[in-house]
């Protein structure tokens, strides 16, 4: 392998980004990082990576050019504008790796067409914890040519890939899979707070469905937050936010009413205007939870 194969640019180092950042790092890759907020990126430093001053930068030469940002207008600014990667990025592949919807995924499509970019449509499954472990889930779609080429990258930051078909396939199995987190979260939260309306221990709630068929590790730990009303941040509410949005969307687009994502996206909201935005996304429980007196 050239070292431009094995040359990733990171394009957003928040809580996801930098996890998978130091894991491609320790996986023995080329990396440059860049970050809208430079201090962000900075750390990285430290591991080995080369922070760049612009995403043109960050891609000239580089095998790959990884996104990890917020959402689909900041990927188009970021990879098309006048310093954007694909300006730069010639022979290398586009990893599309943020969660933006299938609309979302279609402009981005657009815009690597236009610069005649390979583009890899690529959300992960997981949070802070399977970030930094290495332990997030691959939804890759994409060209089956560049398939073996990506698979370096997809392991270095992933436990397991699952390769769907033609870009957008990944986008869309992402959608069906925040639809059953947010309706998980939701009905958590309701549960906890009637436990604790109605005089019943929450955790003995989770102690009653642990190991069986009725539970789920993921229940465990955020219904643990919910009950100590501690929310450090593994996936902010704000983002959880979003991503519901981009669930109703979709729906949206097909004629389809999902009630209990508009429910859970309403808690959501009330919890994001008592100020429990950038906690994490278990923080829905503040806009569930009994109210006394």
């Amino acid at each position: 392998m050239t070292e431009s194969s094995t040359t990733v640019a990171v394009l957003g180092t928040g809580i996801m980004g930098a996890a998978m950042a130091r894991n491609l790092l320790a996986a023995g890759m080329q990396l440059r990082v860049w970050n809208r907020s430079r201090e962000k990126a900075e750390p990285l430093v430290e591991d080995g990576a080369t922070v760049t001053e612009s995403p043109a930068e960050a891609a000239e030469g580089a095998g790959f050019v990884l996104t990890m940002l917020p959402d689909a207008g900041v990927i188009e600014e970021v990879a098309g504008g006048e310093e954007g990667a694909l300006s730069t990025l010639s022979g290398g592949v586009w990893l599309q790796m943020s969660t933006v919807g299938t609309e979302g995924h279609e402009r981005l499509a657009a815009l690597a067409q236009e610069r005649g970019i390979s583009y890899v449509d690529a959300p992960v499954l997981g949070t802070k914890e399977p970030a930094e472990s290495g332990q997030l889930i691959v939804l890759a779609s994409g060209p089956e040519e560049v398939r073996e080429r990506c698979e370096p990258v997809f392991d270095a930051v992933g436990s397991k890939t699952l390769w769907l078909g033609e870009a957008g396939a990944g986008s869309r199995l992402k959608l069906v899979t925040n639809n059953w987190i947010v309706g998980l979260l939701g009905v958590l939260a309701e549960t906890i707070s009637l436990a604790e309306a109605t005089s019943v221990d929450p955790a003995r709630f989770l102690e009653v469905i642990e190991g069986g068929p009725l539970g789920l590790p993921y229940a465990q730990m955020k219904g643990e937050m919910m009950i100590q009303e501690d929310f450090p941040t593994s996936f902010a509410l704000e983002l959880a936010r979003k991503d519901a949005g981009l669930v109703l969307d979709a729906a949206e687009a097909q004629n389809l009413r999902l009630t209990v994502a508009e429910a859970v996206a309403a808690r959501f909201d009330e919890a994001i205007n008592a100020g429990h935005g950038e906690e994490d996304m278990a923080a829905v429980y503040e806009a569930a939870k009994p109210r006394h007196g």
